[in-house]
């Protein structure tokens, strides 16, 4: 069996933590031969634990691309607006490459990677991994056996769970879409492709509502401060303090370890008294909508109405597909699938069994199918490919669009070809902006 050798670009939390569990269990399935890493704490970090040399540490992707061809295929894991450039100069490079979501903030980028890849012949696989979990894969395939009949609507909520909308959101890199990506994308991105992989027909049309309403300044409160640390009366009281919360064990909260490196809690109280992590929400740079709703039509007739919270209780998303024979309702937080026959009457209720990779299985499924495909082969239209993944996102892009013009209707066919290259850059034909 042949080894898959890798390079990683970007060693941070997605290309370090997520990944490499896998390449250091499977080391007969898959090799990484190099790392391009700016922050050399993260850089050593990482050949420490993959027994890589000092050749083999790069501090950025321009000096690892410079090189000849080391290795099969690349994980680019960079940040939203980081993915573009890299990932071109890869695919003309001759590598295949597995690409953090989103593919890119841009819509014209996206369409340029996805046509550039069928044109080199490589695999540009997209990191949507919840296509990869158990739980997602059984909602899956009781909708494709009919279980429930022919699919009419879907109810979809993503529940972002306040405290993870704070972290990341308000406070953290995807804070300000000038930075990353609108919320839409940089999010729920996710669940606009697991609406299209059940669908499993194009949008046609997408309107959307939204608004960042809550972490405003003029919903501060009297008695609060620039900083959580600057003597802020309402501290004490405050859900979002991040004293309290980034103080926390960080077994018990995992956003604790996730703003100093390594997380020692002098480190962690450093972090909170001089950067983004220690800022009173109220009162940061933020622009991204803490709550969305998107309504889809797609040309089978099939409706869908997606809603986006960062007010929740928990991190968890719940779906409700309705049929002609049925429903299921799923709920991913306790890993339940419910599924009711109009005909029998019939309820089964499946546990799903919770995978103790990230994002339930999923990191590890996207992994073990980006190798196979590789030593198989299959580079076009594979399960989350780019060409699966392009329409996902403009379905997100055609969201954002509507949201920012008051919820105009956006036809899909027309969004589409807005976007279409004015020549193709090759003989192949973009066949899915149809």
């Amino acid at each position: 069996m042949k080894t898959i050798k890798l390079a990683v670009i970007g060693a941070g939390a997605r290309g370090f933590l997520s990944y490499m569990p896998y390449v250091q269990r499977f080391p007969r399935e898959v090799e990484v031969v190099a790392v391009a890493e700016p922050n050399e704490e993260r850089r050593m970090r990482f050949a420490e634990a993959l027994n890589l040399t000092s050749e083999q540490l790069y501090s950025t992707w321009e000096e690892f691309l410079n090189e000849p061809k080391l290795c099969d295929a690349l994980l680019i894991c960079t940040q939203d607006q980081m993915h573009y450039e890299p990932t071109v100069a890869a695919l003309r490079k001759g590598y295949h490459v597995l690409l953090e979501k989103p593919m890119s903030n841009n819509p014209n980028e996206c369409v340029e990677m996805e046509a550039i890849a069928r044109e080199e012949g490589r695999l540009l696989s997209i990191c949507h991994v919840s296509r990869y979990t158990p739980f997602w894969q059984k909602m899956k395939q009781l909708i494709s056996d009919g279980s429930i009949g022919e699919v009419m609507s879907i109810q979809h909520n993503e529940n972002v769970g306040y405290l993870h909308y704070a972290h990341s959101f308000v406070r953290g890199n995807w804070r300000n879409d000038t930075l990353s990506s609108p919320m839409i994308l940089a999010k729920s991105c996710h669940d606009m492709d697991l609406i299209r992989w059940i669908v499993d027909a194009d949008c046609t049309k997408v309107s959307s509502f939204g608004s960042l309403s809550h972490f405003r300044i003029e919903n501060a409160p009297a008695g609060s401060t620039d900083r959580c640390t600057d003597g802020c009366e309402v501290e004490s009281t405050c859900p979002y303090s991040a004293l309290r919360f980034y103080m926390q064990d960080i077994e018990t909260n995992p956003f604790a370890a996730l703003i100093a490196d390594p997380p020692t809690e002098a480190n962690r109280m450093n972090a909170i008294l001089g950067g983004p992590y220690g800022k009173c929400v109220y009162r940061t740079d933020n622009n991204v909508v803490d709550h969305q709703t998107v309504n889809m039509e797609f040309e089978n007739g099939v409706t869908v109405m997606f809603s986006m919270s960062g007010f929740t209780r928990d991190m968890n998303r719940i779906v409700q597909v309705m049929g002609t024979k049925g429903e299921i309702r799923g709920d991913l937080l306790s890993s339940t699938i419910d599924l009711f026959e109009f005909s029998t009457g019939m309820q089964t209720v499946t546990q799903i069994p919770i995978s103790k990779s990230g994002h339930q299985g999923g990191d590890d499924g996207i992994m073990r199918q980006f190798v196979s495909d590789l030593r198989n082969e299959r580079y076009i239209d594979t399960l989350t490919s780019a060409q699966a993944s392009l329409e996902s996102h403009l379905m997100a892009f055609a969201a954002e669009d509507s949201r920012l013009n008051g919820g105009a209707v956006v036809d899909m066919k027309l969004f589409r070809q807005s976007f279409a290259p004015a020549s193709s850059p090759s003989s192949l034909t973009l066949d899915i902006l149809h």
